[in-house]
Formats: C-alpha cells, structure tokens, sequence
C-alpha cells in the first residue's frame, strides 16, 4: 500500500511544487519596483547665509521645479551642510515622488 501512494502521490506533489515555483519565480518579476524617493527636509537661508529652522519636505533628486515654501511660490529652501550653512538648493517633490 505504501509504494502503491508513493508511486501516485509523489510525481503529483512534485508536479505541483514545481507549477507553484513557476508562478511564484514569474510573480516576482512582475514586481513593482519601488519607488526611488530621496526625501529631505529643507531649510530656508538666513540673511547671513546660514539654514533657519524653518523646515520644508523636498527632494534631493533633480527636477525641473525647485522646492519651495508655498509649493511654487515662495523662499527656495537649502540643503544644509555641518556648519549650518545653506548650500545646495533642493527639488520639489511631485505626487510624493
């Protein structure tokens, strides 16, 4: 009886082990790739050139728009280096993106 299973059982199992790593191998290659979102926050220069507190949520990767206090008006906010200085104006981030 044990070798009558094993001889029907066992191709079948194997078959479905294999059906089911196919799907899940096509599955991931279908993933959606996240999205590569470079959040920082931006400060907005002082009248002596170094970053207030002020903090704003922009994007270090460029775009075409600038970051700004009011979405397209507005002070252009800073990334800040460690002396505290503003330095590099920041990107606007876009449908969070």
């Amino acid at each position: 009886m044990k070798t009558l299973v094993l001889k029907n059982v066992l191709p079948a199992a194997i078959v479905a082990l294999a059906v089911s790593g196919a799907f899940a191998t096509t599955s991931m290659q279908r993933a959606p790739e996240k999205s590569t979102v470079a959040f920082k926050w931006g400060y907005l220069p002082n009248a002596n050139g170094t970053c207030s507190t002020t903090q704003v949520s922009c994007s270090d990767i460029q775009k075409d728009q600038l970051c700004r206090v009011g979405d397209t008006s507005g002070a252009i906010a800073y990334d800040r280096d460690s002396q505290n200085n503003c330095v590099q104006p920041l990107y606007r981030l876009i449908n969070g993106q």
